[in-house]
């Protein structure tokens, strides 16, 4: 509403000062028609500033908009009706250029709204054409239609069919994911070439894409430093120049050459280019531009404020398992014994493990579905906690668990032996498998440090960043077999929630800014004592999203080191504006001490300057991964 009365506000006045001009353009003694067509034109360009300035005054909070009030009646009282008007329209050009440069970085998050439609096709019996119902009245359970190249609508999991999936316009992922029944669906992704079925597991009000937009919209309410140290240096800076202004217009006169209409107008020229309006201007329209782009590159930013941290970083702490590591187990090594192959025994632990939720059992039963290895009937099942499982297969008493709850008994190979004792020492999990009578063999098991890690961190100590430790609850021999291939500073294992945070206090001491990086649950303790918390994979996490200070959509590392520049590149902007802003204005200050500075010149700098710096401050928003 704002931007289209200054756009009506500049018309008219554009309007009525070609009309005055026409009639007799400035000139000590204009035609009384011009200055009334002058004067309709200065009410008009400034029926939005004025009203602000009668605020600020009365509240004794000098801006910009009073000092621009203050301009434009000294020069209507010198005489300098042409140029009071185009201070008017020019400084109404810059309060629109603002609003329009701050409305498309906010549009720029509003266009998260456009990947989700309006209407899903809910399909309500098999036999029936699905129906198209608005968002809002769909509820949980309903069954949805999501055609081939369809936007996904809402949040659910697969029903029925497969296809790629493209989480890019959520996550930032350049790779479609493959989903099948019981995955996960999330509302603003696009279906590739199959024909998905999904249950809807949350309404439209509380889908990822509707808490991601109100999450970012809210974030523009959290300044960061920067940006509140701007806000105080105007606060001072513009009763500063009134006061220089005064000191100019009437002190200089009395000490110099008693010139008052000449000094009267080299302080109105002041108080044009003292206008701070490109100093205030540039740090929100970057601030928001930058969380906009990286809302679209995947990376959710609570605030400016947390924009602003990863450029200050000196250390960063993360968490091992599900952040550095995949989080589940994956089998590695099988090595059978008395005389079966590979496949039988991977079949033997799978068939017994088919009966266990545990992550090493998803694991083994994993494995040996995809080799096709069909499972056998199992009875009698007893799971033994944090040991292992027994059950009957035919006519054996089948136990599957650690050796030590297993037994060695059997093992009479000494090189499996040693290579139990090998696993164990480098980190592995180690299955066997036996029966009263035989010793079947062992399965190997580790979680898998993620294929990205690695250059991750090294991308991360190329930005200068001093320390990168690991956090972990996990045994000493497996986090350090991590921390080394990883070429981590420290590693820190065995660690309780409270011990984490003990470390992360530690860290912060020593080097000022540290960020924790975790799943934004577990390691909430952590993250609430770093200066940042960073949560990985937070699009499955609804906690996650909501408690981390930014949260990774995705579970790519790579996103860490595309922060921080991507802050430090926002930070870069931001300065660059505030030393072109505040340059452009010593200049013109000294010019106008020696009298070499006119209204024209002062108009032309301040507009230049503010386009200048809404330009550069939008230029966040073309940044890609």
């Amino acid at each position: 509403m704002a931007s289209l009365i200054i756009l009506i506000g500049f018309v008219l006045h554009a309007v009525l000062k070609g009309a005055g001009s026409a009639l007799g353009v400035g000139g000590d003694n204009p035609p009384l028609i011009t200055i009334c067509l002058y004067v309709l034109a200065i009410i008009s360009g400034g029926w939005y500033i004025f009203p602000r300035a009668l605020y600020a005054a009365r509240n004794f909070r000098p801006d910009m908009n009073l000092l621009m009030t203050i301009a434009v009646a000294g020069a209507m009282m010198l005489g300098e009706w042409f140029e009071a008007a185009a201070v008017t329209i020019l400084f109404a050009l810059a309060l629109m250029l603002e609003s329009w440069s701050v409305g498309r970085a906010r549009r720029a998050i509003k266009s998260l709204m456009n990947l989700s439609p309006s209407t899903a096709r809910v399909v309500k019996d098999e036999s029936e054409t699905p129906v198209d119902v608005p968002l809002e009245e769909i509820e949980i359970d309903a069954l949805v239609q999501v055609r081939p190249g369809d936007r996904v609508p809402l949040d659910g999991i697969v029903e029925k069919g497969t296809s790629f999936v493209d989480q890019a316009p959520i996550t930032g992922e350049s790779v479609p994911v493959v989903k099948t029944p019981g995955d996960e669906l999330y509302s603003g992704a696009i279906n590739g070439d199959g024909l998905l079925i999904m249950r809807v597991t949350k309404p439209a009000s509380d889908s990822t894409l509707t808490r991601i937009i109100r999450l970012v919209e809210e974030a523009q309410s959290k300044r960061a430093h920067v940006e509140q140290w701007v806000e105080r240096f105007a606060r001072y800076y513009t009763p500063a120049m009134l006061g220089i202004a005064a000191l100019i217009a009437f002190v200089i006169p009395v000490l110099s050459d008693g010139d008052w209409q000449r000094w009267i107008y080299n302080a109105l020229v002041l108080l044009v280019i003292g206008c701070p309006c490109a100093l205030v201007i540039s740090t929100p329209v970057s601030i928001v531009a930058g969380i906009a782009s990286a809302a679209k590159n995947g990376v959710l930013i609570k605030g400016g404020v947390f924009l602003e941290a990863p450029s200050k970083l000196k250390a960063i702490a993360f968490d091992k398992t599900g952040t550095l590591t995949y989080g589940k187990p994956s089998v590695q090594e099988i090595i059978p014994q008395n005389g079966i192959s590979s496949s039988e025994l991977l079949q033997l632990a799978a068939s017994i493990e088919n009966n266990s939720t545990h992550p090493i059992a998803d694991a083994i039963v994993k494995k040996a579905q995809n080799e096709n290895i069909e499972l056998l009937e199992c009875s009698e099942v007893i799971v033994h906690p944090g040991r292992g499982i027994t059950g009957t297969i035919g006519n054996r008493r089948i136990k599957v668990g650690n050796p030590d709850y297993t037994g060695d008994a059997g093992a009479t190979d000494e090189k499996i032996s040693q290579q139990i004792t090998n696993f164990l020492t480098e980190g592995f999990t180690v299955i066997a498998v036996k029966d009263e009578q035989h010793y079947y063999g062992v399965i190997a098991l580790r979680d898998e440090v993620r294929k990205e890690a690695v250059s991750t961190i090294r991308k991360i100590k190329s930005l200068a960043i001093k320390s990168v430790v690991m956090l972990t609850g996990d045994q000493k021999i497996a986090a350090e077999l991590v921390g080394n291939e990883l070429q981590l500073d420290r590693v820190h294992s065995e660690l309780l929630p409270e011990d984490k945070l003990n470390v992360v206090a530690e860290l912060h001491s020593r080097f000022g800014n540290v960020a924790m990086v975790g799943d934004g649950v577990n390691d909430a303790p952590a993250m609430a004592k770093s200066s940042i918390g960073i949560a990985m994979g937070a699009i499955g996490t609804d906690t996650a999203i909501e408690t981390a200070d930014i949260a990774l959509m995705s579970d790519e590392l790579d996103r860490i080191p595309w922060l921080i520049s991507h802050s430090r590149r926002t930070m870069s902007i931001i300065k660059q504006n505030v030393y072109f802003a505040l340059g452009i204005k010593l200049v013109f200050i000294m010019l106008v001490l020696f009298g070499k500075a006119t209204l024209w010149m002062a108009i032309t700098a301040d507009m230049g300057a503010s386009l200048l710096v809404i330009m550069n401050g939008l230029r966040l928003l073309k940044v890609k991964k």
